[in-house]
């Protein structure tokens, strides 16, 4: 970073804002210009960062399993997940630049920042192109049943229940929450079951 302590010996010890955009201070001390060149290349360095991990990390956290998810959430979790793989890809490009234009003049500590941060960006630019929920949400193989009796479910669970030909079935809200959806037969009728 440049050394800006002769700054202070324009104008008393204080030197104001405006004297900082003066012309004849730039041409007096050239680090000045690149000092806030290089200010602007951080902001839009974390700017950037953050919107690109915010793009992935956003809708992942609000549609996650077992938890609640309210519609205006979900609404902004879809419309960001709509959006990412064009918005990450742009941003990213624009955290790529930067950090080139950074690494020359960083030091060995802001170059370990970048290169921890660009590793958060990709990771999250590539999983923004992926459809990580069906990794959160796998479906089930083959549902297995237990006689009410063997049932390990507590007395408060929610349920839904199905009962075709006088065959029945109970799909925990708990597991469906996780699944979604569920294929079964039921009474010799295929159904999809889904929460």
């Amino acid at each position: 970073m440049t050394d800006l302590s002769p700054l202070t010996d324009l104008d008393g010890p204080f030197l104001l804002i405006s004297d900082l955009m003066s012309p004849a201070i730039e041409s007096a001390h050239p680090g000045l210009k690149r000092y806030r060149i290089s200010r602007w290349l951080w902001i839009l360095f974390f700017v950037s960062a953050l919107t690109v991990i915010g793009m992935f990390f956003v809708p992942a956290f609000i549609i996650r399993p077992f938890r609640h998810q309210a519609p205006r959430a979900l609404m902004l979790a879809m419309s960001l997940r709509q959006r990412a793989p064009l918005f990450t890809l742009v941003l990213a490009l624009a955290c790529f630049i930067t950090t080139y234009a950074l690494w020359r003049i960083s030091s060995r500590w802001s170059k370990a920042v970048l290169a921890l941060a660009m590793l958060v960006v990709t990771f999250a630019a590539v999983m923004a192109r992926l459809n990580y929920f069906e990794w959160m949400f796998h479906p089930i193989a083959g549902p297995q049943f237990l006689a009410p009796s063997e049932s390990k479910l507590d007395a408060k669970e929610m349920i839904m229940a199905v009962r075709v030909a006088g065959d029945a079935r109970a799909y925990p809200i708990s597991q469906m929450a996780y699944h979604h959806v569920l294929n079964d037969v039921v009474g010799g009728v295929p159904i999809a079951v889904t929460y």
